[in-house]
């Protein structure tokens, strides 16, 4: 049974004046202040849009909580037999980690809609989603609950601007998503990809940044004012491969893999060209390094 767990001084610091969920534009109905709960009778969010939690930082986060408690409650609301998460899945496990039995909450009523974005505004609002994590929250938003860009951006208190770029980084092929979640290339790494229309020099721009460790200035200086070029020389790559066989086009993708820059295998009767393209001092230091 839940029992009331007095606020006294500890108000202040439970509900912050800035940037907290309660001054979102969200309508949800808070009931009976805090209560304390048994852990055991919440059960996961499945709206959650964070899939990443990092080991250290929940061992230092129940470490925290087993010297001091849990600061901030969490905010769940009423189903059959017990209650939702809505906000604090780190603060949950973490507690569990502890031991704990009981936790702190705080009781809402919420809509679907209300729900999904609270979890995301939870989120958002410590920076805890990656990029991709982010991105794909705010399509299930537009997509669940029929909203607009603009809509998404003010119900998550973001610019309109902001909420589309982030939106963008789904146009990356899954490799590349994969690899902004591990934190193998950066957000700024993505939009330099994105800038590339080309999606075959795309890729092997991608593979340079995987294989050599290109920062984003390095990239953004192979890819200024030699984008033409480069786009030709794949486009040249793809018409050729039309003639190749299959033996071929897989000797040539693996060339160009390995090498990061346009491969083309030219066959004649009398047998054929390999053509290595390159566009710069620095790239043709680098391939026969």
């Amino acid at each position: 049974m839940a029992r009331p767990r007095g606020l006294g001084k500890g108000l202040n610091s439970l509900i912050p004046e800035k940037t907290t969920l309660e001054n979102q534009p969200i309508s949800v109905t808070p009931r009976d202040g805090v209560l304390e709960i048994p852990i055991e009778d919440i059960t996961a969010n499945p709206r959650q849009p964070r899939h990443h939690f990092d080991p250290n930082a929940l061992d230092a986060l129940a470490a925290s909580i087993r010297e001091h408690g849990i600061v901030q409650p969490l905010i769940v609301t009423e189903q059959v037999g017990g209650y939702e998460l809505l906000a604090g899945e780190r603060r949950l496990r973490a507690s569990k980690m502890v031991g704990l039995k009981t936790v702190p909450v705080i009781v809402r009523t919420a809509n679907e809609q209300e729900k999904l974005e609270i979890a995301i505004l939870e989120n958002v609002q410590r920076h805890d989603l990656t990029p991709i994590e982010e991105a794909i929250a705010y399509k299930r938003l537009m997509d669940e609950f029929s909203l607009t860009q603009d809509r998404v951006a003010k119900r998550v208190g973001k610019g309109r601007a902001s909420v589309a770029n982030t939106l963008r980084l789904l146009l990356l092929s899954e490799d590349m998503q994969h690899a902004l979640e591990d934190r193998r290339i950066s957000e700024g790494h993505a939009k330099v990809l994105l800038s590339v229309q080309d999606e075959k020099l795309r890729t092997v721009l991608f593979d340079r940044i995987i294989e050599e460790g290109l920062s984003v200035r390095a990239l953004e200086r192979i890819v200024k004012g030699q984008e033409g070029t480069l786009a030709k020389a794949v486009k040249g790559d793809a018409k050729a491969a039309a003639s190749l066989s299959p033996a071929m086009q897989q000797a040539e993708d693996a060339a160009r893999q390995a090498l990061g820059t346009p491969v083309r295998i030219k066959p004649s009767k009398k047998g054929g060209k390999i053509e290595l393209s390159y566009f710069s001092d620095e790239e043709f230091e680098r391939l026969f390094e």
